[in-house]
Protein backbone atom coordinates (compact mmCIF):
# COMPACT_ATOMS: atom_id res chain seq x y z
CA UNK A 1 0.00 0.00 0.00
CA UNK A 2 2.92 2.40 0.62
CA UNK A 3 4.73 1.60 -2.69
CA UNK A 4 1.40 2.52 -4.26
CA UNK A 5 0.85 5.50 -2.45
CA UNK A 6 4.40 6.44 -3.26
CA UNK A 7 3.65 5.88 -6.97
CA UNK A 8 0.47 7.94 -6.66
CA UNK A 9 2.32 10.91 -5.56
CA UNK A 10 5.31 10.71 -8.15
CA UNK A 11 2.47 10.41 -10.86
CA UNK A 12 0.76 13.40 -9.34
CA UNK A 13 3.99 15.21 -9.01
CA UNK A 14 5.56 14.48 -12.17
CA UNK A 15 1.85 15.81 -13.54
CA UNK A 16 2.64 18.92 -11.38
CA UNK A 17 5.86 20.04 -12.73
CA UNK A 18 4.47 19.36 -16.56
CA UNK A 19 1.65 22.05 -15.89
CA UNK A 20 4.31 24.47 -14.35
CA UNK A 21 6.29 23.75 -17.37
CA UNK A 22 3.91 24.04 -19.72
CA UNK A 23 3.36 27.69 -18.26
CA UNK A 24 6.85 28.43 -19.56
CA UNK A 25 6.53 27.64 -23.12
CA UNK A 26 6.23 30.21 -25.89
CA UNK A 27 3.49 29.21 -28.25
CA UNK A 28 2.18 30.53 -31.70
CA UNK A 29 -0.61 33.34 -31.37
CA UNK A 30 -3.74 32.12 -32.41
CA UNK A 31 -7.40 30.62 -31.76
CA UNK A 32 -6.22 27.66 -30.50
CA UNK A 33 -4.91 27.06 -26.59
CA UNK A 34 -3.22 23.99 -25.14
CA UNK A 35 -6.28 23.21 -23.38
CA UNK A 36 -8.67 20.23 -24.76
CA UNK A 37 -11.44 22.57 -24.58
CA UNK A 38 -10.01 24.70 -27.10
CA UNK A 39 -8.18 21.87 -29.63
CA UNK A 40 -11.89 20.54 -29.66
CA UNK A 41 -12.90 23.28 -31.67
CA UNK A 42 -10.58 21.81 -34.60
CA UNK A 43 -11.75 21.00 -37.89
CA UNK A 44 -10.22 18.25 -40.48
CA UNK A 45 -9.32 19.75 -43.62
CA UNK A 46 -10.84 19.16 -47.14
CA UNK A 47 -7.53 17.79 -48.35
CA UNK A 48 -6.77 15.36 -45.90
CA UNK A 49 -10.27 14.27 -46.06
CA UNK A 50 -10.05 13.66 -49.72
CA UNK A 51 -6.84 12.59 -50.35
CA UNK A 52 -6.85 9.15 -49.30
CA UNK A 53 -3.39 7.80 -50.25
CA UNK A 54 -0.01 9.15 -48.83
CA UNK A 55 3.81 8.01 -48.98
CA UNK A 56 5.85 8.16 -46.27
CA UNK A 57 10.27 8.36 -46.34
CA UNK A 58 11.16 6.53 -43.23
CA UNK A 59 14.83 7.04 -44.08
CA UNK A 60 18.13 7.86 -41.75
CA UNK A 61 21.34 6.53 -40.72
CA UNK A 62 20.26 2.98 -39.43
CA UNK A 63 19.66 2.03 -43.07
CA UNK A 64 23.65 2.01 -43.36
CA UNK A 65 24.21 -1.24 -42.00
CA UNK A 66 21.46 -2.78 -44.14
CA UNK A 67 19.51 -4.66 -40.87
CA UNK A 68 16.51 -3.19 -40.95
CA UNK A 69 14.84 -1.55 -37.92
CA UNK A 70 15.60 -0.16 -34.68
CA UNK A 71 19.82 -0.48 -35.23
CA UNK A 72 20.52 2.17 -32.85
CA UNK A 73 18.78 0.82 -30.03
CA UNK A 74 19.43 -2.99 -30.70
CA UNK A 75 23.56 -2.25 -31.50
CA UNK A 76 23.58 -1.88 -28.04
CA UNK A 77 21.59 -4.88 -26.61
CA UNK A 78 24.42 -7.41 -25.68
CA UNK A 79 24.31 -10.55 -27.86
CA UNK A 80 21.71 -9.88 -29.86
CA UNK A 81 21.98 -10.94 -33.76
CA UNK A 82 22.33 -6.86 -34.62
CA UNK A 83 25.04 -6.42 -31.46
CA UNK A 84 26.98 -9.15 -33.10
CA UNK A 85 27.03 -7.93 -36.77
CA UNK A 86 27.55 -4.70 -35.05
CA UNK A 87 30.67 -6.45 -33.13
CA UNK A 88 32.09 -8.18 -36.59
CA UNK A 89 31.61 -5.37 -39.00
CA UNK A 90 32.59 -1.76 -37.22
CA UNK A 91 34.05 -2.60 -33.71
CA UNK A 92 32.49 -3.03 -30.34
CA UNK A 93 30.30 -0.11 -29.22
CA UNK A 94 32.50 1.47 -26.49
CA UNK A 95 34.65 2.35 -29.32
CA UNK A 96 32.56 2.69 -32.07
CA UNK A 97 29.10 3.38 -31.38
CA UNK A 98 25.76 5.26 -33.52
CA UNK A 99 27.28 8.33 -33.45
CA UNK A 100 30.21 6.95 -36.12
CA UNK A 101 27.58 5.03 -37.95
CA UNK A 102 26.37 8.71 -38.96
CA UNK A 103 29.04 9.88 -40.64
CA UNK A 104 28.65 6.68 -43.15
CA UNK A 105 24.57 7.93 -44.41
CA UNK A 106 26.30 9.56 -47.36
CA UNK A 107 22.53 9.57 -49.22
CA UNK A 108 25.08 10.06 -52.68
CA UNK A 109 21.93 8.51 -55.11
CA UNK A 110 19.11 10.47 -53.32
CA UNK A 111 17.22 12.19 -55.89
CA UNK A 112 13.85 13.88 -54.10
CA UNK A 113 12.77 15.25 -57.16
CA UNK A 114 12.89 12.44 -59.13
CA UNK A 115 11.45 10.11 -55.85
CA UNK A 116 8.74 12.24 -55.85
CA UNK A 117 7.33 12.14 -59.52
CA UNK A 118 7.25 8.30 -59.11
CA UNK A 119 5.06 9.24 -56.00
CA UNK A 120 2.91 11.42 -57.52
CA UNK A 121 2.86 8.61 -60.45
CA UNK A 122 1.94 5.95 -58.09
CA UNK A 123 -1.39 8.37 -56.69
CA UNK A 124 0.25 9.59 -53.60
CA UNK A 125 -1.68 13.04 -52.90
CA UNK A 126 0.27 13.44 -49.92
CA UNK A 127 4.02 13.07 -49.02
CA UNK A 128 5.47 12.51 -45.32
CA UNK A 129 9.35 12.88 -44.66
CA UNK A 130 10.74 11.88 -41.20
CA UNK A 131 12.38 14.64 -39.59
CA UNK A 132 13.85 12.93 -36.92
CA UNK A 133 13.72 9.10 -35.77
CA UNK A 134 14.04 7.99 -32.02
CA UNK A 135 17.80 7.64 -32.58
CA UNK A 136 18.07 11.67 -31.96
CA UNK A 137 19.54 12.55 -35.70
CA UNK A 138 17.45 15.51 -36.79
CA UNK A 139 17.12 15.49 -40.74
CA UNK A 140 16.67 18.87 -40.63
CA UNK A 141 18.36 21.87 -40.63
CA UNK A 142 18.25 22.70 -36.65
CA UNK A 143 20.07 25.89 -34.79
CA UNK A 144 19.71 23.44 -31.65
CA UNK A 145 20.72 19.92 -32.18
CA UNK A 146 24.08 19.56 -33.77
CA UNK A 147 23.60 15.99 -34.51
CA UNK A 148 21.70 17.01 -38.40
CA UNK A 149 21.84 16.15 -41.41
CA UNK A 150 23.26 19.40 -42.69
CA UNK A 151 26.11 19.22 -40.61
CA UNK A 152 26.76 15.58 -40.58
CA UNK A 153 25.75 12.21 -42.80
CA UNK A 154 24.87 13.46 -46.74
CA UNK A 155 25.36 17.13 -45.22
CA UNK A 156 21.90 18.64 -46.98
CA UNK A 157 18.68 19.79 -45.34
CA UNK A 158 16.96 16.33 -45.93
CA UNK A 159 13.45 17.86 -44.79
CA UNK A 160 14.22 20.80 -46.95
CA UNK A 161 14.61 19.66 -49.81
CA UNK A 162 11.88 16.72 -49.55
CA UNK A 163 9.17 19.95 -49.27
CA UNK A 164 10.51 21.70 -52.11
CA UNK A 165 10.28 18.68 -54.29
CA UNK A 166 6.65 17.74 -52.91
CA UNK A 167 5.90 21.40 -53.31
CA UNK A 168 6.86 21.27 -57.77
CA UNK A 169 4.35 18.02 -57.89
CA UNK A 170 1.48 19.96 -56.10
CA UNK A 171 1.21 17.42 -52.82
CA UNK A 172 0.72 18.41 -49.53
CA UNK A 173 3.75 17.89 -47.44
CA UNK A 174 4.38 15.93 -43.49
CA UNK A 175 6.96 15.58 -40.93
CA UNK A 176 7.08 12.63 -38.67
CA UNK A 177 8.49 13.07 -35.32
CA UNK A 178 9.76 9.89 -32.94
CA UNK A 179 11.42 12.37 -30.57
CA UNK A 180 9.13 11.85 -27.43
CA UNK A 181 10.54 8.15 -26.93
CA UNK A 182 13.89 8.71 -28.02
CA UNK A 183 15.01 9.56 -23.92
CA UNK A 184 14.08 5.66 -22.80
CA UNK A 185 14.88 4.29 -26.17
CA UNK A 186 18.19 5.29 -26.64
CA UNK A 187 19.25 4.28 -22.82
CA UNK A 188 20.50 0.93 -24.29
CA UNK A 189 23.51 3.41 -25.38
CA UNK A 190 24.45 3.47 -21.14
CA UNK A 191 25.01 -0.31 -21.22
CA UNK A 192 27.58 -2.24 -21.07
CA UNK A 193 28.81 -5.88 -21.95
CA UNK A 194 27.77 -8.01 -18.48
CA UNK A 195 30.39 -10.98 -19.58
CA UNK A 196 33.39 -11.26 -21.97
CA UNK A 197 36.04 -9.17 -23.00
CA UNK A 198 34.23 -5.76 -22.77
CA UNK A 199 33.09 -7.08 -19.58
CA UNK A 200 32.18 -3.44 -17.51
CA UNK A 201 33.02 -1.50 -20.28
CA UNK A 202 30.88 1.44 -20.81
CA UNK A 203 29.66 1.87 -24.42
CA UNK A 204 29.66 5.50 -25.99
CA UNK A 205 26.52 6.65 -24.62
CA UNK A 206 28.36 7.16 -21.15
CA UNK A 207 30.25 9.77 -22.55
CA UNK A 208 30.03 13.25 -21.35
CA UNK A 209 30.42 14.55 -25.04
CA UNK A 210 28.21 12.41 -26.42
CA UNK A 211 24.91 13.35 -23.97
CA UNK A 212 23.42 15.56 -26.65
CA UNK A 213 22.91 12.83 -29.04
CA UNK A 214 21.99 9.97 -26.45
CA UNK A 215 20.90 11.51 -23.87
CA UNK A 216 21.26 11.58 -20.09
CA UNK A 217 20.94 8.16 -18.09
CA UNK A 218 17.41 7.92 -17.48
CA UNK A 219 16.05 6.75 -14.37
CA UNK A 220 15.81 3.27 -13.17
CA UNK A 221 11.99 3.82 -12.88
CA UNK A 222 11.95 5.84 -16.09
CA UNK A 223 11.40 2.73 -18.53
CA UNK A 224 8.16 3.45 -20.33
CA UNK A 225 7.44 4.52 -24.31
CA UNK A 226 7.25 8.05 -23.20
CA UNK A 227 9.97 8.99 -20.23
CA UNK A 228 8.70 10.30 -16.49
CA UNK A 229 11.61 12.82 -16.55
CA UNK A 230 10.01 16.90 -16.72
CA UNK A 231 13.45 17.74 -17.41
CA UNK A 232 12.91 16.33 -20.84
CA UNK A 233 9.87 17.82 -21.91
CA UNK A 234 10.58 21.64 -22.23
CA UNK A 235 13.59 19.86 -25.08
CA UNK A 236 10.53 18.06 -26.41
CA UNK A 237 8.73 21.28 -27.20
CA UNK A 238 11.40 23.30 -28.30
CA UNK A 239 12.57 20.86 -31.15
CA UNK A 240 9.00 20.30 -32.47
CA UNK A 241 8.32 24.10 -32.41
CA UNK A 242 11.66 24.68 -34.24
CA UNK A 243 10.80 22.16 -36.47
CA UNK A 244 7.04 23.67 -37.47
CA UNK A 245 7.19 26.96 -37.15
CA UNK A 246 10.81 26.75 -39.60
CA UNK A 247 9.24 24.21 -42.11
CA UNK A 248 4.92 24.60 -41.99
CA UNK A 249 4.26 21.40 -42.60
CA UNK A 250 0.66 20.38 -43.59
CA UNK A 251 0.82 17.20 -41.27
CA UNK A 252 2.23 16.21 -37.91
CA UNK A 253 2.79 12.60 -37.04
CA UNK A 254 3.90 11.78 -33.45
CA UNK A 255 5.29 7.95 -33.07
CA UNK A 256 3.10 8.15 -29.63
CA UNK A 257 0.33 9.04 -27.74
CA UNK A 258 0.02 12.62 -27.49
CA UNK A 259 3.02 13.36 -25.97
CA UNK A 260 3.37 14.57 -22.13
CA UNK A 261 -0.27 15.89 -20.80
CA UNK A 262 -0.31 19.54 -20.99
CA UNK A 263 3.27 19.78 -23.33
CA UNK A 264 1.87 18.03 -26.07
CA UNK A 265 -1.03 20.24 -26.00
CA UNK A 266 0.93 23.36 -25.66
CA UNK A 267 3.01 21.83 -28.89
CA UNK A 268 -0.24 21.01 -30.70
CA UNK A 269 -1.86 24.39 -30.28
CA UNK A 270 1.14 25.57 -31.23
CA UNK A 271 1.36 23.98 -34.50
CA UNK A 272 -2.59 24.24 -35.17
CA UNK A 273 -1.77 28.43 -34.66
CA UNK A 274 1.50 28.45 -36.59
CA UNK A 275 -0.11 26.77 -39.65
CA UNK A 276 -2.99 29.24 -39.60
CA UNK A 277 -0.68 32.04 -39.30
CA UNK A 278 1.26 30.89 -42.14
CA UNK A 279 -1.92 30.35 -44.95
CA UNK A 280 -3.32 33.20 -43.49
CA UNK A 281 -6.51 32.18 -41.92
CA UNK A 282 -7.10 28.97 -44.28
CA UNK A 283 -5.78 25.86 -41.84
CA UNK A 284 -4.27 23.14 -43.70
CA UNK A 285 -2.64 21.66 -40.70
CA UNK A 286 -3.30 17.53 -40.09
CA UNK A 287 -2.02 16.05 -36.79
CA UNK A 288 -1.77 12.61 -36.11
CA UNK A 289 -1.01 10.42 -33.03
CA UNK A 290 -1.51 6.69 -31.43
CA UNK A 291 -4.51 7.87 -29.22
CA UNK A 292 -8.05 8.21 -30.01
CA UNK A 293 -8.92 12.09 -31.63
CA UNK A 294 -12.80 13.30 -30.19
CA UNK A 295 -11.85 15.32 -33.10
CA UNK A 296 -9.01 16.52 -31.96
CA UNK A 297 -6.60 15.10 -34.55
CA UNK A 298 -6.34 12.41 -36.58
CA UNK A 299 -6.24 9.06 -35.21
CA UNK A 300 -2.79 6.99 -36.13
CA UNK A 301 -3.09 3.32 -36.32
CA UNK A 302 0.58 1.21 -36.68
CA UNK A 303 -0.22 -1.17 -38.63
CA UNK A 304 -3.52 -1.69 -38.55
CA UNK A 305 -6.93 -0.90 -39.14
CA UNK A 306 -10.48 0.38 -38.10
CA UNK A 307 -13.13 -2.10 -37.38
CA UNK A 308 -15.68 0.00 -38.40
CA UNK A 309 -16.75 3.53 -40.05
CA UNK A 310 -15.00 5.84 -37.74
CA UNK A 311 -17.00 9.12 -37.63
CA UNK A 312 -13.18 11.23 -37.68
CA UNK A 313 -10.97 10.93 -40.20
CA UNK A 314 -8.04 8.88 -38.95
CA UNK A 315 -4.94 6.93 -41.24
CA UNK A 316 -3.06 3.77 -40.87
CA UNK A 317 0.73 4.63 -41.15
CA UNK A 318 2.84 0.39 -42.49
CA UNK A 319 5.83 0.28 -44.21
CA UNK A 320 5.62 -1.72 -47.42
CA UNK A 321 8.69 -4.30 -45.53
CA UNK A 322 10.59 -3.15 -42.73
CA UNK A 323 10.94 0.55 -41.01
CA UNK A 324 14.35 0.48 -42.73
CA UNK A 325 16.12 -1.11 -45.29
CA UNK A 326 17.20 -4.67 -45.14
CA UNK A 327 18.97 -6.85 -47.14
CA UNK A 328 16.97 -9.50 -48.28
CA UNK A 329 13.54 -8.44 -46.79
CA UNK A 330 10.11 -9.44 -48.14
CA UNK A 331 7.79 -6.75 -49.57
CA UNK A 332 3.89 -6.40 -49.94
CA UNK A 333 2.77 -6.99 -53.44
CA UNK A 334 0.77 -3.84 -55.23
CA UNK A 335 -2.24 -5.97 -54.63
CA UNK A 336 -1.95 -6.11 -50.90
CA UNK A 337 -1.41 -2.57 -50.83
CA UNK A 338 -4.17 -1.85 -53.04
CA UNK A 339 -6.51 -3.87 -50.64
CA UNK A 340 -5.25 -2.33 -47.85
CA UNK A 341 -6.10 1.15 -48.94
CA UNK A 342 -9.98 0.03 -49.96
CA UNK A 343 -10.67 -1.42 -46.82
CA UNK A 344 -9.11 1.59 -45.11
CA UNK A 345 -10.84 4.15 -47.56
CA UNK A 346 -14.25 2.74 -46.93
CA UNK A 347 -14.12 2.85 -43.20
CA UNK A 348 -13.29 6.54 -43.47
CA UNK A 349 -9.19 6.42 -43.33
CA UNK A 350 -5.87 7.34 -45.35
CA UNK A 351 -2.96 5.20 -45.97
CA UNK A 352 0.31 6.60 -44.77
CA UNK A 353 3.09 3.99 -46.31
CA UNK A 354 6.40 4.14 -45.96
CA UNK A 355 8.74 3.12 -49.09
CA UNK A 356 11.73 1.79 -48.08
CA UNK A 357 15.37 3.65 -49.32
CA UNK A 358 18.34 1.71 -49.50
CA UNK A 359 21.29 3.63 -47.49
CA UNK A 360 22.07 5.46 -50.74
CA UNK A 361 18.64 6.74 -51.32
CA UNK A 362 17.28 5.24 -54.00
CA UNK A 363 14.48 2.35 -54.60
CA UNK A 364 14.84 -1.25 -55.59
CA UNK A 365 13.97 -2.40 -59.06
CA UNK A 366 10.89 -4.47 -57.23
CA UNK A 367 9.60 -1.49 -55.72
CA UNK A 368 9.40 1.05 -58.27
CA UNK A 369 7.60 -2.34 -60.26
CA UNK A 370 5.13 -2.30 -57.28
CA UNK A 371 4.74 1.40 -57.39
CA UNK A 372 3.99 1.54 -61.36
CA UNK A 373 1.56 -1.12 -60.51
CA UNK A 374 -0.02 0.90 -57.92
CA UNK A 375 -0.05 3.65 -59.89
CA UNK A 376 -1.48 1.91 -63.19
CA UNK A 377 -4.66 0.61 -60.76
CA UNK A 378 -5.30 4.45 -59.31
CA UNK A 379 -5.38 5.54 -62.81
CA UNK A 380 -8.65 4.06 -63.42
CA UNK A 381 -9.92 3.29 -60.04
CA UNK A 382 -9.11 6.95 -58.47
CA UNK A 383 -12.31 7.90 -58.94
CA UNK A 384 -14.07 5.89 -56.57
CA UNK A 385 -11.21 6.61 -53.88
CA UNK A 386 -10.08 10.73 -54.36
CA UNK A 387 -12.73 12.61 -52.55
CA UNK A 388 -15.05 9.36 -51.65
CA UNK A 389 -16.50 9.11 -48.08
CA UNK A 390 -17.94 6.03 -46.56
CA UNK A 391 -21.37 4.62 -47.65
CA UNK A 392 -23.90 3.25 -45.11
CA UNK A 393 -21.81 0.60 -44.41
CA UNK A 394 -18.26 -0.26 -45.32
CA UNK A 395 -18.38 -3.64 -46.62
CA UNK A 396 -19.63 -7.23 -46.65
CA UNK A 397 -18.00 -10.68 -46.92
CA UNK A 398 -15.80 -12.86 -44.66
CA UNK A 399 -13.53 -9.96 -43.74
CA UNK A 400 -16.02 -7.89 -42.16
CA UNK A 401 -16.40 -10.62 -39.14
CA UNK A 402 -13.94 -8.83 -37.15
CA UNK A 403 -13.32 -12.54 -34.46
CA UNK A 404 -11.58 -13.39 -37.50
CA UNK A 405 -8.99 -10.90 -38.09
CA UNK A 406 -5.33 -10.63 -36.16
CA UNK A 407 -5.54 -7.24 -33.95
CA UNK A 408 -2.60 -4.65 -35.16
CA UNK A 409 0.62 -4.11 -33.67
CA UNK A 410 -0.62 -0.31 -31.92
CA UNK A 411 -4.49 -0.94 -32.09
CA UNK A 412 -7.30 -1.55 -34.58
CA UNK A 413 -7.18 -4.56 -36.80
CA UNK A 414 -3.86 -6.07 -38.43
CA UNK A 415 -2.98 -4.71 -41.49
CA UNK A 416 -2.08 -7.81 -42.73
CA UNK A 417 -5.90 -9.47 -43.58
CA UNK A 418 -6.33 -12.00 -46.23
CA UNK A 419 -8.94 -11.43 -48.84
CA UNK A 420 -11.37 -13.21 -51.00
CA UNK A 421 -12.98 -12.34 -54.10
CA UNK A 422 -16.37 -11.89 -51.83
CA UNK A 423 -14.83 -9.51 -49.85
CA UNK A 424 -16.37 -5.94 -50.84
CA UNK A 425 -15.71 -2.83 -49.77
CA UNK A 426 -17.77 0.80 -50.65
CA UNK A 427 -17.25 4.28 -51.27
CA UNK A 428 -19.76 6.90 -52.28
CA UNK A 429 -19.17 10.12 -53.95
CA UNK A 430 -22.45 11.92 -55.23
CA UNK A 431 -24.56 9.70 -56.87
CA UNK A 432 -22.19 7.21 -57.42
CA UNK A 433 -21.38 4.48 -55.56
CA UNK A 434 -18.23 2.21 -55.68
CA UNK A 435 -17.96 -1.65 -54.76
CA UNK A 436 -15.02 -2.73 -54.75
CA UNK A 437 -14.16 -6.46 -54.80
CA UNK A 438 -11.42 -7.20 -53.00
CA UNK A 439 -9.80 -10.12 -55.45
CA UNK A 440 -10.90 -11.84 -59.29
CA UNK A 441 -14.81 -13.69 -58.50
CA UNK A 442 -14.87 -16.87 -60.81
CA UNK A 443 -18.19 -15.87 -63.09
CA UNK A 444 -20.45 -13.88 -60.90
CA UNK A 445 -20.29 -11.60 -57.81
CA UNK A 446 -23.56 -11.28 -55.59
CA UNK A 447 -23.80 -7.75 -53.62
CA UNK A 448 -26.12 -8.72 -51.30
CA UNK A 449 -25.67 -5.29 -49.38
CA UNK A 450 -27.73 -4.03 -52.87
CA UNK A 451 -30.38 -6.73 -53.13
CA UNK A 452 -34.01 -5.29 -52.96
CA UNK A 453 -34.57 -7.36 -49.87
CA UNK A 454 -31.41 -5.68 -48.13
CA UNK A 455 -32.69 -2.11 -47.52
CA UNK A 456 -29.67 -0.59 -46.76
CA UNK A 457 -30.46 1.90 -49.88
CA UNK A 458 -33.98 3.57 -50.74
CA UNK A 459 -32.50 4.68 -54.05
CA UNK A 460 -32.77 2.68 -56.86
CA UNK A 461 -29.99 1.26 -59.53
CA UNK A 462 -29.34 2.84 -62.74
CA UNK A 463 -26.50 1.26 -64.43
CA UNK A 464 -23.44 -0.97 -62.98
CA UNK A 465 -19.89 -0.78 -64.81
CA UNK A 466 -16.61 -2.05 -64.38
CA UNK A 467 -14.07 0.64 -63.76
CA UNK A 468 -11.67 -0.47 -66.64
CA UNK A 469 -13.56 -2.02 -68.79
CA UNK A 470 -15.55 0.09 -72.03
CA UNK A 471 -18.11 -3.24 -72.54
CA UNK A 472 -21.55 -3.44 -71.10
CA UNK A 473 -21.83 -5.59 -68.00
CA UNK A 474 -24.45 -7.39 -67.53
CA UNK A 475 -26.52 -7.11 -64.19
CA UNK A 476 -29.78 -7.78 -62.19
CA UNK A 477 -30.94 -6.71 -58.77
CA UNK A 478 -32.46 -9.22 -57.23
CA UNK A 479 -34.33 -9.94 -54.32
CA UNK A 480 -31.17 -11.42 -51.85
CA UNK A 481 -28.32 -9.61 -54.00
CA UNK A 482 -27.19 -7.40 -56.81
CA UNK A 483 -25.94 -10.03 -59.28
CA UNK A 484 -22.89 -9.04 -61.90
CA UNK A 485 -21.90 -11.65 -64.64
CA UNK A 486 -17.95 -11.37 -65.18
CA UNK A 487 -16.73 -10.61 -68.55
CA UNK A 488 -14.51 -13.03 -69.83
CA UNK A 489 -11.96 -10.19 -70.42
CA UNK A 490 -10.90 -7.93 -67.01
CA UNK A 491 -8.69 -5.06 -66.23
CA UNK A 492 -5.51 -6.84 -65.81
CA UNK A 493 -5.25 -6.32 -61.62
CA UNK A 494 -6.94 -8.36 -58.84
CA UNK A 495 -8.74 -5.49 -56.71
CA UNK A 496 -11.51 -4.92 -59.40
CA UNK A 497 -14.21 -1.45 -59.22
CA UNK A 498 -17.56 -1.71 -59.66
CA UNK A 499 -19.38 1.69 -60.31
CA UNK A 500 -23.02 1.75 -59.27
CA UNK A 501 -25.24 4.63 -60.26
CA UNK A 502 -27.72 5.53 -57.80
CA UNK A 503 -31.11 7.42 -59.28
Amino acid sequence: MKALKTIICFVALTGLVAIAVAQELTINKGPFKPTKESLKNYRYPKWFQDAKFGIWAHWGPQAVPRQGDWYAKKMYEENSDVYKYHLAHYGHPSKFGYKDIIPLWKAQNWDPEKLMKLYKRAGAKYFVSMASHHDNFFLWNSKINRWNAVQMGPKKDVVGLWQEAAKKQGLKFGLSEHLAASYTWFQTAHLADTSGLYKGIPYDGNDPANQDLYHSKAAPDDRQWLTNNPEYYKKYFNNVKELVDTYHPDLLYSDSQLPFGEIGQSMLANFYNGNKAFHRGEMTAVYTCKQPSQGMWAQDLERGVQDSISPYPWQTDTSIGDWYYRTGQRYKSATDIIQMLTDIVSKNGNLLINIVQTPEGDLEPDMLATLDKIGTWIDVNGEGIYGSRPWKIYGEGPSTIKANQKKGHFGGLSDESKFTATDIRFTTKGKQLYAFLLDVPSKSIKITSLGKAAKITSQKIKSVSILGLKQAVKWKQENDALVIVMPEKLPDWKVLGIKVELN
